[in-house]
């Protein structure tokens, strides 16, 4: 029971974390508003910073062929405290469709289901999660489990359609009999049987998808091969997949296609997978000694990781239904012999502090850049003036000659200064039309025209030669817009770094080095939806026909809608770059100018009498000591969510007993 409460217990530790250094952000954030030290370019950082750490979530997947006992498995990890199968999960194929598992507060609890007759539709299941009249929802009565499971049964719902019909959506080919139709068909009467519903999602008020865990439970290979969303979109993304097999069947066929063409990953060895060996309690047997059934167990496990070339440490063997049974009894020998505590243990232990880090690391990096450009300014400031307060201290004891000279060189300055804008005027317009060059690069206008050739292309060319070529050259058209941008961008920061160097030497403030823009993030998820469309695209187009056809055509528009995600994505942090490296030198100008004048009116008033010059050392003296306390300040709170960031989990006390 312990592994199965700190399971919880951490979930419930990331949340209150996430809680903490979004409460750290925003108590920043008005710090800086108090000290007057916030800008448009700052409350729009600690705003996209804030959403991204509430919008967090955890997404687990679970893959397998059916009757592996996936969805029991589900059942009895996060579950069990319902009393009750909250997934159905019997004998055969019981997940027709991706489902999703997750709690939105802004919603009631339900299970929406989206029709498999949008099969026929262009659009991607993202694309259609933003209209909601799309959409068949039916509520959960929390109250009734029996009424739940009526409710959430639905997600194996199938429907009898002709063969013309599944073929048109992707679901059924006369060269295919293991497809997802082909299971349940009905070929004597022209007809077969297909899902009812194309995606599902289930709000649930669970307390762990409360803290934003989200569990995408997926139907077999078929269900993949066919869905172009699973395979370029929701496991890809997900932080953690775990891959279930059967004890009884050991490493099928399927089993390996679905690991080897879906799972297995480019990093190092199945990074971030893990492996459970389900229904190990067909081997336990009365006749043999409990270390007999054990190394049984350990052999099943040696060859399952050995067949799909993982480490044995990340094979978990386990017996979800006896999981589930005991943990609906309260019985703690059943539910260590089911040895799912082990494998609680080690989602505890490794997936939540994994992704923790990154979320941490990344939160770093923006608060310490928000930080950088306040210091930024705050040593401006403070080298102005110390500068302010040498002059003034050495015109103790001076005639007023010495004042109106020193007047006069302020005044040149500012004259210099003013003249001086011209060229930052001049550079503002050159910055502005490379700037709109660089949007146009990355601009949807511009993926929509090669978009659009390409399907036209494939619309005309139904040979593998002519797709494959379309295909070819929607790619290489995509990889070059994003060379141009990194070439455009490049550009853009050496012209402003040479820029704030010369303001730096030409007015004595410390030289910034504004950031760079790096395109290698997109570059990489362009390089990975190329590879499935190699991987995935070859294999149906090696196997043509018009359900074929259909499931690629399927595909691209899967994979165009993914690029558009890059594309806007790319916009979004282009123009956010842009203002990062702009902004600093538009701040220092105004600080500088503000400094000038500030510089020019005191003395002339010293100018005008005598006594002011103590009074404005006194001042400036004040002045120094409030952005001395200020960069203290600054530095406090952002050690403050360093602290945070870097802390380890604080479990509740139950958890550690």
């Amino acid at each position: 029971m312990a592994a199965r409460r700190d399971l919880a217990a951490r979930f419930e530790a990331y949340g209150d974390w996430r809680r903490r250094l979004t409460a750290s952000v925003s108590r920043l954030h008005e710090w800086l508003h108090e000290q007057e030290l916030a800008d448009p370019q700052i409350d729009a950082g600690v705003q996209r910073l804030v959403e991204r750490l509430q919008q967090d979530k955890l997404v687990v997947a679970f893959v397998a062929e059916f009757s592996r006992g996936k969805s029991e498995l589900i059942n009895a990890i996060f579950f069990a405290d319902f009393g009750a199968r909250l997934l159905p999960s019997s004998a055969g194929r019981t997940t027709m469709c991706p489902t999703e598992l997750l709690y939105d507060a802004s919603m009631p609890p339900s299970i929406r289901l989206l029709p498999i007759e949008t099969r026929g539709k262009d659009g991607t299941v993202a694309e259609f999660k933003t209209y909601a009249d799309e959409w068949v929802s039916f509520p959960l009565d929390l109250a009734s489990g029996e009424k739940m499971g009526e409710a959430l049964a639905r997600v194996s719902q199938v429907k009898r359609v002709p063969v013309d019909l599944a073929r048109s959506y992707g679901l059924y080919g006369d060269d295919d009999d293991d497809g997802i139709a082909a299971a349940l068909d009905h070929r004597d009467e022209g007809t077969v049987d297909v899902p009812c519903w194309r995606h599902a999602i289930i709000n649930f008020p669970h307390p762990l998808l409360q803290q934003g865990l989200v569990i995408l439970d997926t139907p077999g290979l078929n269900a993949i091969g066919t869905e172009p969303e699973l395979t370029l979109n929701l496991l890809p993304n997900a932080h953690a997949i775990l891959f279930v097999l059967a004890a009884d069947a050991g490493v099928t066929k399927t089993d390996l296609e679905v690991w080897n063409q879906h799972l297995a990953g480019d990093g190092p060895p199945a990074s971030g997978r893990i492996v459970i060996l389900n229904k190990v309690d067909g081997l336990w047997d009365d006749l043999k000694s409990d270390a007999a059934v054990d190394a049984e167990i350990e052999r099943q496990v040696a060859t399952s990781a050995r067949l799909l070339g993982v480490p044995a440490a990340q094979v978990y063997a386990t017996s979800a239904q006896k999981a589930l049974l005991a943990k609906v009894n309260g019985d703690d020998a059943l539910l260590a012999r089911s040895r799912l505590p082990v494998l609680e243990a080690a989602l505890s232990r490794e997936l939540i502090p994994a992704k923790r880090e990154i979320v941490g690391a990344a939160a770093r990096v923006d608060v310490h850049a928000l930080g950088g450009a306040v210091r930024s300014v705050l040593d401006a400031r403070a080298t102005s003036v110390r500068d302010q307060l040498y002059e003034l201290v050495a015109l103790r004891g001076k005639n007023q000659d010495v004042v109106g000279h020193m007047m006069d060189r302020v005044h040149r300055e500012k004259d210099n200064f003013e003249r001086g804008l011209a060229r930052y005027t001049a550079l503002r317009n050159i910055f502005t039309q490379q700037t709109n060059e660089l949007l146009d690069t990355v601009g949807l206008e511009a993926l929509r025209g090669n978009a659009g050739a390409t399907r036209r292309e494939i619309e005309a060319s139904p040979f593998t030669r002519g797709v494959r070529n379309a295909m070819g050259e929607f790619f290489r058209k995509i990889r070059d817009d994003f060379a141009t941008a990194a070439r455009r961008s490049s550009e853009i920061h050496d012209m402003m770094r040479a820029m704030y160097a010369r303001f730096a030497k030409e007015h004595g403030v410390e030289v910034f080095n504004p950031p760079t823009f790096s395109v290698l993030k997109y570059q990489k998820e362009i390089e990975r939806l190329e590879r499935a469309y190699n991987t995935h695209f070859n294999t149906l187009w090696n196997m043509v026909s018009k359900a074929k056809f259909a499931l690629m055509r399927r595909f691209f528009e899967t994979i165009a809608s993914r690029v558009r995600h890059v594309y806007v994505v790319a916009n979004r942090d282009v123009e956010a770059w842009l203002k990062a490296v702009m902004s600093p030198l538009e701040t220092h100008v105004r600080e500088h100018h503000r400094q000038l004048r500030r510089r020019l009116d005191s003395i002339r008033r010293i100018h005008r009498a005598s006594d002011a010059l103590e009074e404005r050392i006194g001042e400036l003296e004040q002045q120094a000591s409030s952005i001395d306390a200020q960069i203290a300040g600054l530095t406090a709170r952002l050690a403050d969510l360093d602290f945070i960031t870097g802390s380890a989990d604080s479990l509740p006390t139950a958890a550690n007993a």
